[in-house]
């Protein structure tokens, strides 16, 4: 017996499926390319109006994007592997160390960039997990 032309098939076909089984989509390094560069930029220019030097500016900023890329790349390898209030709280970790080192950089006092970086951080952990737990697969 035939089946109908709207029925689902088995598994995924098409263009997209043939990328998922081979690898890494184009947005799961895009996305983190584009927000490593974006800090770097941003960590060197808050070091360059603090008077620091052109090569300190240009490794810090590299340094800084680098690190972020990768590990903003590595959470989202490894995010569909967690429960969705561990993977809330990796990117509340992640988001809350980035704001407090670029506060940092701006010569203000450890505890201001500590609570800075605490506070995005806990918005960024209260987001996610409400976006992780109320789109959550059962």
């Amino acid at each position: 017996m035939s089946t109908h032309a709207a029925m689902p098939a088995r598994g995924r076909s098409g263009p997209r499926a043939h990328a998922r089984a081979r690898g890494h989509s184009a947005l799961s390094w895009a996305i983190p390319v584009t927000l490593g560069a974006a800090y770097g930029l941003y960590a060197s220019f808050v070091l360059r109006n603090n008077g620091a030097t052109g090569y300190r500016q240009f490794w810090y900023g590299l340094i800084t994007a680098v690190v972020l890329a990768v590990l903003c790349f590595a959470l989202g390898r490894i995010q569909h592997t967690m429960l969705p209030l561990v993977r809330a709280a990796a990117y509340g970790a992640l988001t809350a160390a980035a704001i407090g080192l670029l506060v940092g950089l701006t010569d203000s006092s450890v505890l201001r960039s500590s609570m800075l970086g605490l506070a995005v951080g806990l918005g960024m952990f209260i987001t996610t997990f409400y976006i992780f737990y109320t789109h959550e697969r059962t």
